[in-house]
């Protein structure tokens, strides 16, 4: 199955997860807009000076040469105070209210002043320095998508067209996993045999930065009956269960025969490389997910197939990565019919365009290839092989969040 039948299929049955709230604007950023957000009032509510200077009726001015005019009282932002312009210009500061016949304002920095008089140049055009009502936002009109994940300027925009609390969906609940009588806790001491539990600690990390709230079940072992209790009990707490390790074809992985045994293995094995051995089924009420153990396969299939199914869940629209086209400076074949995700540093080449450089060394267990790499080059699955100069689809890492 290919990476994106893969997604189409988990959105496909699955249903959104997490149901709404009403959080303040305080702690709405980073959340996911449960519903469409309208405008309380119109932005700006009210006409308003844009700069400090003199507010005037554009036809009271001469159509040539400059214009005299009596100085009218003085409005300051908050000011509710009202003051004529008809046949005087008004002083007038940024933000403060227009008077009702004027629609012009010049900025101070223009004009002259003589005593009790203002004499301004010609030339400005008329509704020059003044906002209008609405002109931003209406009342009424669509501000937030529902799906978004919400920025400090979504909630800006909300507070200033009136909003005090949005309606947000509820963080996703996660349960994460390892397997292997091999891993260790990190900081533990290492025995002949065993290695640190790295991939745990990514995907929580991972989960963290997609605003998920997670359960870390640590480390279980290759252990059919612990592996049952485990997901029995994640299944009724969670919305996700998220494993790594334990779904190859070796004799002491078990994951995916639990899975199996006790719910329903909808798809198991992709074609990409790495991360063929990726599993998805379904525990009591909740998806399962169980990534490959080697951290590269680990990490490409949580941003490749994990995130989308996470904003699913979660009620998110999927933004879409941003990807460049770079010059590949290496060679590589491949088998047709599968995606390849290449480990690549970029930058420009003697001409200027962007240049990927393929990490040096083979293999999916090097954890270096994620952390000294820019991102991941993909090759698709009807191209068969790459040459140096062939343009290729990248990935920066950051890209993902």
């Amino acid at each position: 199955m290919s990476i994106d039948e893969a997604v189409a299929l988990a959105t496909s049955r699955l249903k959104v997860a997490a149901n709404s709230e009403m959080v303040s604007l305080r702690a709405a950023d980073g959340r996911i807009a449960a519903e469409d957000v309208l405008a309380y009032s119109d932005l700006p509510p009210f006409p308003n000076s844009a700069v400090d200077g003199y507010a005037v009726h554009h036809a009271d001015l001469n159509s040539s040469g400059e214009t005299v005019l009596p100085i009218e009282g003085r409005l300051a932002a908050g000011s509710s105070e009202s003051f004529s312009a008809s046949g005087r210009a008004v002083r007038i500061f940024t933000g403060a209210a227009m008077p009702p016949d004027a629609d012009t304002v010049f900025m101070q920095e223009d004009v002259r002043v003589d005593g009790t008089s203002v004499i301004l140049p010609e030339g400005l055009r008329a509704g020059a320095n003044a906002r209008l009502a609405g002109e931003d936002i209406a009342r009424g009109e669509r501000i937030i998508l529902a799906g978004r994940r919400l920025r400090p300027q979504d909630i800006a925009l909300a507070a200033a067209t009136g909003h005090r609390q949005l309606p947000v969906r509820r963080p996703l609940r996660v349960a994460v996993f390892s397997t292997g009588n091999e891993l260790v806790k990190p900081g533990a001491r290492l025995k002949p045999g065993t290695i640190y539990d790295s991939n745990r600690a990514m995907l929580l990390a991972l989960l963290d930065r997609s605003g998920a709230r997670v359960s870390d079940l640590g480390i279980l072992p290759d252990d059919p009956k612990a592996l049952t209790e485990h997901l029995a009990g994640a299944a009724l707490r969670n919305d996700l269960i998220l494993s790594s390790g334990g779904v190859s074809v070796g004799e002491e992985d078990h994951v995916k025969a639990v899975v199996e045994a006790n719910g329903q293995l909808v798809f198991w094995k992709l074609a990409i490389k790495p991360g063929r051995p990726l599993a998805m089924g379904v525990v009591g009420r909740a998806p399962f997910i169980g990534l490959p153990g080697n951290p590269a396969a680990a990490y490409v299939t949580f941003v490749m197939f994990v995130r989308p199914v996470l904003a699913h869940l979660g009620g998110a629209a999927l933004q879409p990565v941003t990807s460049l086209r770079v010059r590949s400076t290496f060679s590589q074949k491949k088998r047709a019919g599968r995606r390849e995700y290449v480990r690549v540093n970029v930058s420009a080449g003697s001409d200027g365009v962007l240049e990927a450089r393929r990490f040096p060394k083979e293999g999916a267990a090097l954890l270096t290839s994620l952390t000294t790499t820019d991102g991941i080059a993909e090759i698709a699955e009807e191209i068969t092989a790459v040459a140096a100069g062939d343009f290729i689809t990248f990935y920066p890492h950051d890209a993902f969040w």
